[in-house]
């Protein structure tokens, strides 16, 4: 029998990979887009993980979210670096959600309130994917763009304090097998991580209808 974090990976394949394959991420990673779409991309990272992290403090004692909640994942503060190297020291006055967005940040900001166990595939969707393909695109921005090598512009792909990215997911995964679910809540979160793609998905397009390709 699988395990349910193998359970999850399987079932969310499909959304991933859509999400990874939409015109607006693969014209980012192949150095066609300026510096700017990457920035109101970042913009709208800021709006999730504000939703994300705002929810740690309540949920770090939950039995079923509060096992997850790690303070070496935040996100935020290198976020807000990254904002002010791109943006300008100014950068929360020209801060706007792309709709798409808001209703992603909605989604994960209703879960952190009322429903332990979407949250924790929010988390997952997220902090997983940062560590594995977020590293894909922090080389492509220092590529493109001549950013420092995890230096500003690029830090929300820095974990400074996972020593060991693959022993980290490997636990983290071990955590997922072990989490306080029925059979029924596990379904649940199963299709609460396609939804945290697909809500993904939906904010790549928009940017990419924000920035398409000239002809």
């Amino acid at each position: 029998m699988d395990s349910f974090s193998s359970l999850i990976r399987t079932a969310s394949h499909e959304q991933h990979v859509a999400a990874e394959t939409t015109t607006f991420m693969s014209d980012l990673l192949g150095g066609r887009l300026g510096v700017d779409a990457y920035a109101r991309y970042t913009e709208q990272l800021w709006f999730v993980y504000e939703a994300l992290e705002g929810a740690v403090g309540r949920l770090a004692a939950d039995p079923v979210a509060g096992p997850f909640v790690r303070r070496e994942l935040l996100r935020l503060p290198a976020l807000e670096r990254d904002l002010a190297h791109l943006r300008g020291s100014d950068w929360r006055q020209g801060l706007s959600a792309l709709p798409e967005t808001r209703a992603y940040a909605d989604r994960v900001r209703e879960c952190a309130e009322g429903w332990p166990g979407g949250y924790v595939a929010h988390h997952y969707t997220r902090y997983l994917g940062d560590l594995s393909g977020g590293q894909i695109i922090r080389d492509s921005a220092e590529k493109t763009w001549g950013f420092a090598r995890k230096g500003d512009g690029v830090r929300f792909y820095v974990f400074e304090e996972v020593g060991n990215p693959a022993a980290f997911k490997r636990g983290y995964r071990e955590l997922l097998d072990g989490i306080r679910a029925d059979d029924l809540e596990r379904q649940r979160i199963v299709g609460e991580c396609k939804r945290a793609f697909a809500l993904n998905t939906a904010v790549f397009r928009e940017l990419g209808e924000e920035f398409p390709l000239s002809a």
